[in-house]
């Protein structure tokens, strides 16, 4: 029977707050439990009050409240916009509770908060069990052992503790199954093999949620069929299979539930037992907490179990900001003082308490505060005392913290660890009744008494069960105004979140969390951005050859942003970029003895795993592998009825018997395919069965055959009957899908195209020309969210995407027109923590997502490729190589069956056209031309460097223009969390040489005196930065060009260290500044360099080539040189980005030391430094 609570169709009165009350709630207190499934409301009865937004809390106890979230977000319900109108809400889920608390947000502009109120729901009815942790319930098996193929176990929890087992059963041939409470998380641990077999991998444990201590209901279904489970808590599900050879569960007399008694001695237990309170547990179909009501004698039941949940909870409180307070008056009756609490934080940093207590001489002032997640006490009073304790405080778990002063001592505790103590030499003087505690952080009533010296952070986090000299604080007195003082708190709620579990880090990224933020640590991934989605290397080797790298070993991610990792290539730079897979077989394999029913069969182990090869060729425009086989009296075909007698196997485990050539399913040698087979009665020469060695070398090259993966030889058993083989390299060139396009020219036309998997992250991008002034490039849409990518003006491109919070308009202004039909380069990224749009070179457009906001982008229609659903505002005009997470669309495949589309598109640039190193391909009547004003390089395809000699007096400076000169953004919808319109992935290149160390190869400066420095010294590479007028961070990496090509470094800067807008680069000498270190600019630079650019610009290049640019300012003798070299140098890279938190492998600056002449020596050769910043990291990197 469903249940309506407090009608608002009743009408009459309502409730509104207290105009004084600043922080209203309602509380709804219902006879019993209900399960509540939707709510409206109404405003108060004949006023102006009413809500126009809410919150919801609810709680079995009436205290300890749970904010309502759906999908991790904080959920808030939109009100009424008059009294009258009823607003209906049905929950996205239904919740559980005996209290709700309604809190409004913001009320009637007019008259203020008010409302009435109506619950649906239906009664909840349950059985439950509480456990002390000393006490279980044991399920006694009918017979002696069960052996199950399948198991159901079904049970809600709440626990205040972090560890404790909730289900064990075991065999003695070794099976088993444990859930339990680690850390507070939920860890299944599964094993269906015998116990001697655990060491191959037979045991499965796997891991869901975390701060499951929050005495709050959790919900958990196992369920298992063989090897395959379900494991599902609360509404999150991990499909998984067991390992090892069984797929039974065999357990012997019983399974437990609340922790594994010891057999033969009551009351002992092998783990930490439960905790808490159990409810509605079901195994296998039976009512276990049911059955042991009834004392039924196969639940037996051990210590002290009882059925009904104890409700003794600690009132805690939320600092959820750095300017929340709490301020306590301390009595201080005697010579001593204690503080004891309890504190739950993610952040590293952050003041947990400050007080001023008097000594005989002078006042003596504590702070303890969390410095990299250690707990320091600073005591101020003749001299300043440091005493550090504990450690990683800041891992999201309770940690219990203890202070005493008494006897001229002071002792501090952390858990159970024991108290460190320090002799502070004076006495608290007792004659003054009180002094003041400020918990969390500094308010501006202290400044002045060191508060706000003792850590830039205030608290964020939860504390509870705090004592002042042995005394409890009444926290519910606090926020009724009768104790103490506070701003910025929540109380009987701890709103802390585990934003890493699930971890929205792509790719491997390790993830860590602040209080309100989650970052990604993307080191060693080989992708990069605020959840490791982009990657670092190009796609092909073609990619590479593009911006004009020589042949050598590349590190390519096939897929992009897929889920494939990055992989080693060799990559021959010959004319074409061919990309070089090898294997295991590389030397000529000669066959005797085999047969038709017994072949030769040799398998081929390929440096990429198959997947990637599968790839690989897909994309590439042509591949090719040789065979050579060469044979005796062997043959490949039985003469009499064509049987094959030797064969290969391709890619996916077909059987292959043609022989060259690229037409499949054709018995033939590459001889019959060129007409010059030694006998033409055969297709092979093989097939002549000769006496002599013959010579039947192939090349194959249908793409979807290859690689080869396995060759079988037979025909070798009769008298001088012998073969030959070597299987060549796989080699492939070309990027089938960069100049693949398509032309929509009667619009509005589009591809309908399977809606985007984009439910946490999604890239989209493609090249565009047109000379129409607008058109929509793409829509697709869910319920609710959608996204739009468009060319809103002649000028701009717009992003627009909804993923629950409201739309958000990115739109992006270019300085030239768009549609000059001219090829354009579009980019849009959106993840859950910000969204970029980029098109060409110009500044990106990047918003910030809001730390509570939505997180899943659901499409579920079609998307719409060159318009809308609508058939509205559709594009004309031509794509190419359009790229969706990582997967590239063939658009000449589906323009041939879509009317009012044609394949390709007009124009000379095409896959012919070859401009370099970041040229542009420009459209001109008869031909094209390459645009290389965003190169450092020239001539007819940009493949030119330009270089420099550099003496000791030579410098050159380049200075950079606004931004507004460069492009204009536009963003709609700004948000507290929205990201300033500043580059925060910069890109810089340049090639070097030098004899003389150190030697500064590149300074680059802010506006605000910050600047980066990239040193050489002989074998070293050093990045300094100077993050603020009084910081330093240095890194350093040793690099030997010959053994560790290759090698990658990353360094993490500080919070606020940001390097954007730059003002300017010099290259060569440094001028003397206040704000530079001495030993930069003392440095200097003798030598070559070459090819240098800073993002778009290129300052060597407009130095010598662009004499009257008044952005560039030489000085000294500079001159133009070859460095050595007509080739485009190797390039070693440098990405640096900066994040939120120091990283461990930072170290403190470090003086220049002068380095020995030595003209043997030399730094840099042919090699070229790549700097790329992405936010937070400094990646050092030699490709």
């Amino acid at each position: 029977m469903c249940d309506q609570r407090n009608s608002p169709s009743a009408g009459g009165g309502g409730w509104s707050p207290a105009p004084e009350d600043q922080q209203p709630w309602l509380q709804l207190t219902l006879r019993d439990r209900l399960e509540v499934t939707a709510i409206s409301t109404q405003g108060r009865w004949g006023s102006e009050h009413w809500v126009r937004r809410y919150q919801l809390l609810y709680s079995d106890t009436g205290h300890n409240w749970r904010q309502y979230r759906h999908e991790s977000v904080l959920w808030t319900f939109t009100g009424n916009r008059d009294a009258d109108s009823e607003i209906h809400h049905k929950l996205p889920h239904s919740i559980r509770t005996r209290f709700l608390r309604l809190v409004p947000l913001q009320g009637s502009p007019r008259g203020g908060a008010g409302l009435r109120v109506e619950l649906y729901g239906c009664a909840y009815k349950s059985d439950v069990a509480d456990f002390d942790g000393r006490s279980a319930l044991l399920y006694r098996f009918n017979q002696k052992s069960m052996s199950t193929a399948k198991d159901v176990i079904s049970l809600r929890f709440r626990s205040q503790q972090a560890e404790g087992v909730l289900v064990h059963g075991a065999g003695q041939k070794g099976d088993f199954i444990t859930l339990e409470l680690q850390q507070g998380k939920l860890v299944l641990q599964l094993n269906l093999d015998d116990a001697k077999l655990l060491s191959r991998g037979g045991l499965t444990s796997v891991s869901l949620g975390s701060l499951l201590d929050d005495d709050h209901w959790h919900s958990v279904l196992i369920e298992r069929f063989n090897k395959q489970v379900n494991f599902t808590l609360d509404h999150h599900t991990q499909h998984f299979r067991t390992q090892g050879q069984e797929d039974t569960l065999e357990l012997d007399y019983e399974i437990s539930f609340g922790g594994i008694p010891l057999p033969g001695k009551p009351g002992t237990f092998l783990k930490e037992n439960f905790h808490g309170c159990l409810e509605n547990l079901y195994c296998n179909g039976v009512n276990v907490i049911d059955q042991a009501k009834r004392r039924k004698p196969q639940i037996f039941s051990v210590g002290n179990v009882t059925f009904q949940c104890s409700e003794t909870q600690p009132v805690a409180v939320t600092f959820h900001s750095s300017d929340s307070f709490l301020i306590l008056p301390i009595n201080l009756g005697m010579e001593t003082f204690s503080l004891r609490l309890q504190i739950r934080t993610w952040n590293a940093e952050s003041l947990i308490f400050h007080a001023t207590l008097d000594q005989e001489l002078q006042p003596l002032i504590l702070c303890l505060h969390l410095n990299d997640g250690q707990l320091l006490l600073a005591l101020h009073a003749q001299t300043q005392t440091i005493i550090p304790v504990g450690s990683r405080i800041n891992d999201g778990q309770w940690h219990s913290v203890g202070l005493d002063i008494k006897d001229q001592q002071i002792f501090l505790s952390v858990d159970r660890q024991r108290p460190v103590s320090a002799d502070i030499g004076l006495r608290v003087i007792s004659h003054k009744n009180s002094a003041m505690l400020t918990l969390g952080g500094c308010p501006e009533s202290l400044n002045g008494t060191g508060c706000e010296s003792c850590s830039p952070m205030g608290f964020q986090g939860c504390m509870r069960l705090i004592f002042v000299n042995n005394h409890p604080v009444d926290l519910l007195q606090v926020q009724q105004g009768m104790l103490g003082n506070y701003n910025q708190l929540d109380f009987d709620v701890c709103s802390i979140q585990d934003r890493c579990t699930p971890s929205f880090c792509e790719h491997g990224g390790q993830c860590y969390q602040s209080w309100s933020q989650l970052y990604c640590n993307c080191s060693g991934t080989g992708y990069t951005g605020a959840t490791c989605h982009n990657p670092i290397y190009r796609q092909s080797c073609e990619a590479y050859w593009k911006t004009g790298r020589p042949s050598g070993t590349y590190s390519i991610d096939v897929d992009g942003s897929g889920p494939l990792e990055p992989t080693l290539v060799n990559c021959s730079m010959t004319g074409e970029a061919w990309t070089v897979v090898s294997h295991n077989q590389t030397q000529l394999i000669k066959v005797r003895g085999s047969t038709l029913q017994s072949p030769y069969t040799w398998t081929l182990n390929y440096t990429l795993p198959l997947n990637h090869l599968r790839n690989l060729v897909t994309t590439s425009d042509h591949c090719q592998q040789e065979v050579v086989y060469h044979c005796r009296r062997s043959r490949l075909f039985d003469n009499w009825d064509g049987t094959p007698l030797s064969w290969w196997v391709d890619r996916d485990g077909e059987k292959r018997t043609y022989w060259g050539g690229f037409l499949p399913g054709v018995q033939q040698c590459s001889c019959s395919l060129e007409g010059n087979c030694m006998d033409m009665n055969y297709f092979c020469n093989c097939d002549a069965d000769r006496d002599t060695w013959v010579n039947d070398t192939g090349l194959l090259s249908y793409k979807d055959h290859l690689p080869m993966k396995e060759i079988f030889i037979g025909d070798t058993n009769r008298t001088d009957s012998e073969a030959a083989f070597q299987i060549g390299l796989l080699l492939c060139h070309g990027d089938r899908y960069l100049w693949n396009s398509a032309s929509f020219y009667q619009g509005p036309l589009y591809f309908h195209i399977p809606s985007l998997q984009s439910d946490l992250s999604v890239d989209i991008s493609f090249y565009f020309k047109t000379s129409s002034s607008s058109g929509v490039f793409l829509e697709n849409k869910g319920q609710q969210d959608f996204i739009r990518l468009e060319l809103s003006s002649p000028s701009s491109v717009t992003f627009i995407f909804d993923v629950g919070d409201g739309p958000i308009n990115l739109t992006l202004m270019s300085p030239e027109p768009l549609n000059d039909r001219q090829w354009h380069y579009v980019q849009v990224d959106r993840n859950v923590k910000e969204a970029l749009l980029q098109v060409d070179n110009l500044t990106p457009q990047i918003y910030g997502a809001p730390h509570e906001g939505h997180v899943h982008l659901q499409l579920s229609t079609t998307l719409f490729l060159g318009g809308t659903a609508s058939r509205q505002r559709g594009f004309q005009g031509c794509l190419r190589a359009l790229t969706l997470n990582g997967l590239s669309l063939d658009l000449e495949e589906r323009a041939k069956t879509t009317p009012g589309v044609s394949v390709g598109c007009p124009g000379h640039c095409n896959s012919d056209s070859v401009c370099l190193n970041q040229g542009r391909c420009v459209e001109e009547r008869n031909s094209y031309a390459c645009d290389c004003s965003h190169s450092a390089h020239t001539g007819p395809h940009c493949r030119t460097a330009v270089s420099a000699a550099f003496e000791s007096s030579s410098s050159v400076t380049f200075n950079f223009e606004e931004r507004s000169s460069r492009g204009r953004s536009e963003s709609s919808k700004p948000s507290p969390a929205r990201t300033e319109v500043r580059r925060t992935r910069d890109r810089i290149t340049f090639g070097f040489m030098t004899r003389h160390a150190p030697a500064v190869l590149l300074l680059a400066q802010t506006h605000t005196q910050r600047y980066m420095a990239i040193l050489g010294l002989f074998y070293d590479i050093c990045i300094y930065y100077s993050i603020s007028m009084s910081g330093w961070v240095y890194g350093m990496e040793k690099l030997d060009w010959e053994i560790d090509y290759g090698l990658t470094q990353r360094f993490t800067l500080p919070p606020s260290s940001d390097f954007s807008p730059i003002r300017n680069v010099t290259l060569g000498k440094i001028s003397e500044a206040d704000f530079l270190d001495p030993e930069i600019t003392r440095a200097g630079f003798i030598g070559c360099l070459t090819s240098v650019q800073y993002n778009e610009a290129a300052p060597l290049k407009d130095a010598l080539l662009n004499h009257r640019s008044s952005r560039v300012r030489v000085s000294g003798r500079l001159s133009e040189s070859s460095c050595g070299t007509h080739s485009t140098p190797n390039v070693f890279s440098t990405t640096h980005s900066l994040p939120d938190q120091a990283g461990k492998g930072n170290r403190a600056k470090e003086p220049l030391k002068e380095a020995a002449h030595n003209e043997s020596a030399l730094i840099g050769g042919e090699a070229a430094p790549v700097v790329e910043r992405d936010r937070s990291e400094v990646t050092l990197k030699l490709t």
